[in-house]
């Protein structure tokens, strides 16, 4: 199986356990909103593969030698405009007219990210691709870490040192990752790359109504048990 070298994103939505609510039109709306708010994250990410949608995080790749800078330059250049759509569809999100919890306690998720570059291999399985090897887990398992920033980006040493670009304050981590064993991270709060957000215009009352109709539509496969729950991403 031939590998290639490759760039890898995870972005992660923080506070989703939270969110999630045992009232099933709660639960049903969370999941509606959810695939939003992954939908336009995935959108955003130019350049990248969507591998796989897991739970409430987005597995991405692209060649590391792709075209658009560096690896480190094609990381930040996507985390912003990855962070930008995510909170640009949460304002709306938080805006329809429903007063159940999730549509209300939208506006509590964050995003974080994790990245690396390393080794991969594909694998089809049922027309379906797949990455595998040792930096596929290590990815994932840089989900697990001290980080008590709500909404950062987290860096592989390797793909760290591949670049330049990054505040002078990032900060160093050591992490001890199952079955990698001890790894060196730097990671940056994601506000210190994206920069101060432009102000928006409030939602106009028509477009809430229009967009609380759609979701109410979208959530009743779930309130009847006819769509299920995405499983948590397990690190």
């Amino acid at each position: 199986m031939a590998s290639t070298r490759a760039l890898l994103l995870i972005a992660d939505i923080g506070g989703y356990t939270e969110y999630m609510s045992t009232h099933r039109m709660s639960l049903a709306h969370a999941e509606v909103n959810t695939a939003r708010l992954l939908d336009r994250v995935v959108d955003a990410a130019r350049g990248f593969d969507l591998v796989e949608i897991e739970g409430d995080a987005a597995f991405l790749s692209r060649r590391a030698d792709g075209p658009g800078g560096g690896p480190l330059d094609a990381t930040t250049r996507a985390v912003v405009a990855m962070h930008r759509a995510f909170h640009a569809e949460r304002r709306h999100v938080a805006a329809v007219l429903c007063p159940c919890r999730g549509c209300a306690q939208a506006e509590a998720l964050t995003l974080k990210f994790v990245a690396h570059v390393g080794e991969v291999a594909t694998q089809t399985i049922r027309q379906r691709r797949k990455l595998v090897g040792i930096d596929v887990i290590q990815v994932h398992r840089m989900l697990k870490n001290p980080v008590d920033v709500p909404e950062y980006v987290l860096l592989s040493e390797e793909l760290y040192r591949s670049g330049d670009g990054l505040p002078d304050d990032a900060h160093e981590i050591a992490q001890d990752l199952e079955g990698i064993g001890p790894v060196r991270s730097w990671f940056v709060d994601v506000g210190d790359l994206a920069g101060p957000w432009p102000e928006l215009p409030a939602p106009p009352l028509r477009a809430r109504l229009g967009r609380t109709a759609a979701v109410a539509g979208a959530g009743l496969p779930y309130m009847l048990g006819l769509r299920r729950r995405r499983p948590a991403l397990a690190v």
